[in-house]
Formats: C-alpha cells, structure tokens, sequence
C-alpha cells in the first residue's frame, strides 16, 4: 500500500509519470465522484447532464497525460448521454450537447498539456544548452545537473498550485522522496510558500540532500534525517538534523553549494547557520515568508 501511494505522490507533484494502473484508478475514480456530484445535482436540476465531468477530465489529464484525459472525456460523454436521473431517455438534443461537450474538453486537455510542456521547456532548454556547452567538463556538468533538475520539479509542484508557490512538505517530498520515505521524517503544520521562496529553498534543500546523500546521513546505512519547521508571525524557520551519519572530516575550501546556502536567503532577510557534527549536519534555516 505504502508504495502505491509514494506513486501516486511522485505522479501527483509531476516528478514521474504513473504507471497505467493507478492512472487508469484514478481516471475511474473522478469519473465515479463526478457521476456521484451529477447525481446530487439531479435532485434539483435533472437536466444537468455533462458540467460535473470537466473537472474530471482535468485531474485526470494533469494526473496521468492527455491519453488519460482523452479516455475520461469519453467516458464521461458516454456516461452524461446514457445515464438518465429522473429525466426522459436520450434525445437528439443530448446528443449535440455530448458534442460540444466533448470538444470543449478537448480544448481542456490541449491547454493542460500545453501549459505543462511550456513550463517544462522552459527548463529543459536551458538544461541542454548547458549540456551542449559543458560536455567535455563532467565535473562541473555534474554540479549544476541536479540542480537544474530540482528546479525542474518546483516548476512541475507550482504549476499544480495555479503558479503561485507549493505546499513545503510537497516541496521537501520533492528532494528527499528518491531516498526512501523510511530515511526521514518530516514535522511542521501545512505551510504554502509563495513561488520565488519555493525555488530558492528548493535549491538550497538539494544542496542540502545532495550532501547527506555522499557524507552525511544519507550515506550511511542507519543514518536518519529529521527536517521540522515553524512559523513565527511572518518569519519560517527549518530545522535540518542528520543522526546516525559518518563523523565529518575537515571542512575544506567553501565551493559553490556553500556559498548558495548562505546566500540564498538574503533577498527574504534570512540567514542559514551550519554546524558540522560528529553525525552529519546540522542546519537553520531562517526566512521571511513574503506576502505576495
């Protein structure tokens, strides 16, 4: 059970596609709630025959792709036409309303699709170009590959929030799931954060990550991470804390993913405070939440 639902997670915020199974549950999921919400409005307006299948269509197309999308809106169509609450049988009437139906969710489903292609080109242009310049520099391609990757999946959990930010354990799921769920815990009370905040912290967790991932916690086999956070008034602060990781060497010359810690808050008034422990790192993050 536990792995279906890091699927659906993982197929949720964007980061892989979900296998046909749980795409082809979820699809006849919406198709059931929107059959129930179509038989609820029946009680008043028996005439309302397809309107509460288009969020249907919607989910399952950002959920699961278009191929899915498609399958719902027939599905749905057949289903406005045929079942009848309390009203006649079908008449030609219905017909043409299934019509206009369906190509007003075709126009759905070639928006969503649309939007998420922009966004996700936007990134994977740059990402390519980069490749291109960097190819024969594999060490300094292998450090801004991940990162770019990780503002990818910000991009992907924004745009299911209408574009205007994500939730931080979305966020924090986003960078730690590839790990294993069992590796870390996570505590604090549903937070959203306003996009320009979410792409900052999404780069400084997955430097973060990165880390336990070759010393710290991460790279040991009982090394645990335990990330909290609060809200005080407007000001956030997280709380990163590896246990059970290998002791840490000397600390050498600050490279890039240091300075980005330590500067990456500094247009929100905050500051990062790092202690390297005998059982990995210790981190503070402070942070004023913007309004808009």
């Amino acid at each position: 059970m536990a792995k279906w639902i890091d699927r659906f997670r993982l197929g949720w915020q964007g980061i892989s596609q979900p296998p046909p199974l749980l795409s082809a549950g979820f699809a006849a999921g919406c198709l059931a709630l929107a059959t129930l919400a179509r038989w609820c409005l029946s009680l008043i307006r028996p005439d309302v025959f397809f309107t509460p299948y288009f969020p249907a269509v919607f989910l399952a197309t950002a959920f699961a792709g278009y191929r899915a999308g498609v399958l719902t809106a027939v599905a749905s169509g057949v289903l406005g036409a045929t079942l009848t609450f309390g009203v006649a049988a079908t008449d030609s009437a219905r017909l043409v309303l299934m019509l206009i139906y369906l190509l007003v969710c075709g126009l759905t489903i070639w928006v969503v699709e649309e939007l998420q292609h922009r966004l996700k080109n936007k990134l994977s242009t740059i990402h390519a170009v980069l490749h291109q310049v960097l190819h024969d520099q594999p060490k300094i391609w292998a450090s801004i590959d991940g990162r770019l990757r990780a503002l990818s999946a910000t991009d992907d959990l924004i745009a299911k929030v209408d574009g205007s930010g994500c939730d931080i354990k979305d966020l924090l799921l986003s960078e730690l799931g590839p790990y294993g769920h069992v590796r870390f815990t996570l505590n604090g009370d549903p937070l959203f954060l306003p996009a320009k905040l979410a792409v900052s912290l999404a780069l400084m967790l997955h430097e973060l990550a990165t880390n336990a991932a070759k010393y710290g916690a991460f790279s040991a086999s009982r090394g645990l991470l335990q990330v909290s956070w609060t809200v005080a008034e407007d000001r956030l602060t997280i709380v990163w804390d590896e246990t059970e990781g290998p002791p840490v060497g000397a600390i050498g010359q600050a490279g890039f993913g240091t300075k980005l810690l330590h500067s990456a808050l500094r247009p929100f008034d905050g500051k990062t405070e790092i202690a390297y422990l005998k059982t990995g790192i210790h981190g503070i993050l402070q942070c004023r939440i913007p309004r808009d």
